[in-house]
């Protein structure tokens, strides 16, 4: 599975540890940057990758940032995306479980590294559930289509 990572430089003491942990579990980790503590603007590097997963490209994303937040809100501006922030395993896998979240926003200056890995291992363990979850799924799809028809998404 290809799974899309982007971090901006507030989340890069993140990235390495989950890029080598995508690699070790088997997954094929697309990094989309930043490489550098330089300050850059998140949604340069944040919606390419969700822009990857939307598209196909990958199957899931991981985007990192000092909070999350920011992460979150970029991602769920490309359709097709619906990104969780998560700050513990239970939130990354119901996501997932309950949402058909494909993509996961984390912080690095909210979680450290052993919890970030554990969301991380419960995110891409996740699989949809399907039955009643699916019918509100297909209700937020149906609010981002209706969105995009009236011009503003």
């Amino acid at each position: 599975m290809r799974i899309a990572v982007a971090s901006d430089h507030a989340g890069l003491p993140l990235k390495g540890p989950i890029l080598e942990w995508l690699r070790g579990a088997g997954y094929e980790p697309v990094d989309y940057g930043t490489d550098s503590a330089e300050a850059v603007d998140y949604p340069d590097v944040i919606a390419p990758a969700a822009r990857a997963v939307a598209a196909g490209d990958c199957q899931l994303g991981i985007v990192l940032g000092g909070s999350g937040t920011g992460e979150q809100i970029v991602s769920n501006k490309i359709r097709g995306i619906r990104c969780v922030e998560a700050t513990e395993p239970v939130t990354a896998l119901l996501g997932r479980e309950h949402n058909d979240a494909n993509v996961l926003a984390l912080g690095a200056r909210i979680i450290g590294q052993e919890i970030a890995l554990s969301c991380v291992a419960a995110f891409v363990a996740g699989e949809f559930s399907g039955g009643r979850h699916a019918r509100r799924v297909a209700k937020i799809t149906q609010l981002e289509a209706a969105f995009g028809e009236e011009g503003r998404g």
